[in-house]
């Protein structure tokens, strides 16, 4: 009998430890940390500052890069059959969402699949590029963040520091879309500012060394757009107008750094962060068919001292003041 009783002892506590090994969450139910995908259209201090500021922007929401989030960061280095093949990777992989830094891949990532979440990391016309039907009501799996530039801003600070100036060039690549719609509204401004403009057109930077040959003997000063053709050989074109006492307006605050003279622009390092924020807002469930595309609107001065003495420009002092106190002064 005892040993009977023994055995129904036995049961009833090997019972319970199964109740309980039962009731506890198995790892294997766990929820698997989510996979997101980083697409970068190719290398240049605005785009890298972009990615920087999205894996900062991840981690400010709680998303830590190799502890609760796996971040697959491909880089199609300007080739469109990458962009492709990348984007589908992406979908192959059942990404829980996927980040379009500049307008080629954000496309690429939409025509991928319509059902994983897409942010658009810094694109300049989302509406214009077909990615959403409004920016205020996106209607679909794509949201994201605008670096739209202040080109009424930009344009002012142009003619402050060259109040002689009599021609203005401006330089962009003809198959870039933002760059192309960048164009046609810096010249409706200049336009109304009676602001003689000449457009100056590349296919990509093989041509840079040479159209901006022709282009700094006939221009007082050039002004960039938000262009990624341009900003890869930003060098080539600073070098040029150097020779020639050009001097260059970039819209791109990280363009001033590689050799522009100055410009009042978003940062791009916060639009990544935005960018990043909006991407955990996501995984953490907001819909992106209901999520406003993000504009930030507040430009900060950046300006480059080095290339001032080099061209033998005084800098007006607001100018200077306005980026010691709120921008970034290169020197």
């Amino acid at each position: 009998m005892k040993r009977l009783y023994g055995l129904i002892a036995i049961l009833v506590v090997f019972l319970g430890f199964a109740f309980v090994q039962e009731s506890r969450p198995d790892s294997a139910t766990k929820k698997p940390v989510p996979t997101v995908g980083i697409l970068q259209l190719l290398s240049h201090p605005a785009l890298d500052a972009i990615h920087k500021g999205i894996i900062h922007g991840l981690a400010e929401e709680g998303y830590h890069v190799n502890k609760n989030v796996k971040i697959d960061f491909q880089n199609a280095q300007n080739d469109q059959s990458n962009l492709k093949t990348m984007s589908a990777r992406f979908v192959d992989e059942k990404a829980d969402a996927m980040i379009g830094i500049a307008t080629p891949s954000a496309q690429a990532l939409a025509n991928a699949s319509s059902n994983i979440p897409v942010v658009l990391g810094a694109i300049t016309d989302p509406k214009g590029a077909d990615l959403v039907h409004s920016n205020e009501h996106p209607g679909n799996n794509v949201t994201g963040v605008s670096d739209q530039a202040p080109l009424k801003s930009q344009l002012k600070l142009i003619q402050k520091i060259m109040p002689k100036m009599q021609t203005l060039g401006i330089i962009y690549t003809s198959s870039d879309d933002s760059a192309t719609a960048q164009y046609h509204q810096f010249a409706a401004l200049c336009k109304q500012e009676h602001v003689r403009l000449k457009a100056y057109t590349i296919a990509s930077t093989n041509d840079l060394n040479q159209v901006a040959q022709q282009m700094v003997s006939q221009v007082d000063a050039i002004y960039v757009p938000t262009d990624n053709t341009v900003a890869s050989a930003m060098q080539t074109l600073v070098s040029t107008a150097n020779a020639k006492k050009v001097p260059v307006f970039p819209a791109v605050d990280t363009m001033v750094k590689a050799g522009g003279l100055a410009t009042l622009s978003i940062n791009q390092y916060k639009l990544g962060v935005e960018t990043g924020k909006m991407t955990a807002a996501i995984l953490k469930g907001k819909d992106p068919a209901d999520t406003p595309i993000h504009f930030e609107r507040q430009g900060e001065m950046t300006i480059n001292l080095t290339q001032a003495q080099k061209l033998g420009i005084t800098l007006p002092a607001s100018v200077i003041q306005e980026a010691q106190k709120h921008g970034e002064v290169f020197k």
